[in-house]
């Protein structure tokens, strides 16, 4: 698998909105990667508010570029603070670490993008996200 498909990205995007809606969650926002850190595809629920693009794609991004999901950049970011500034500064302050942004991988390991969801608490972002990619195939490193 060279990279994700639109139709791989799509159904992300529809089985997390999907889980999010069973499971009660606020309205989220899910934006899909590739390995190079350009928007596959986005979505935005009904009533979630506007500036939620950007902190999707922020915490997607910041998972793409570091080859970690958001999870661990927290982690990383509550140890080593100055390096997490560092790296935001070097992103051009696009970096969001925290949870609900996931690196994907496919069946032979290899980094294929990120997904970003935002709109609940970001421990529940992370397990909508984790729901969708789970269902395209794909496997998610929080």
């Amino acid at each position: 698998m060279a990279g994700i498909s639109l139709r791989r990205a799509r159904t992300i995007i529809r089985k997390t909105m999907e889980a999010g809606r069973e499971a009660g969650m606020k309205p989220l926002s899910v934006v899909v990667l590739d390995a190079g850190g350009h928007v596959v595809a986005f979505e935005r629920s009904d009533g979630a508010s506007p500036g939620r693009f950007a902190i999707a794609q922020g915490k997607a991004y910041g998972a793409v570029m570091l080859g970690m999901g958001g999870r661990a950049q927290m982690a990383r970011a509550e140890a080593q603070a100055y390096f997490m500034n560092a790296v935001n500064g070097a992103f051009g302050g696009q970096v969001v670490p925290v949870p609900g942004g996931v690196l994907l991988r496919d069946r032979r390991g290899a980094v294929v993008g990120a997904v970003g969801v935002t709109g609940d608490s970001s421990d529940n972002d992370e397990v909508a996200a984790m729901t969708g990619i789970n269902a395209a195939g794909l496997t998610g490193e929080p």
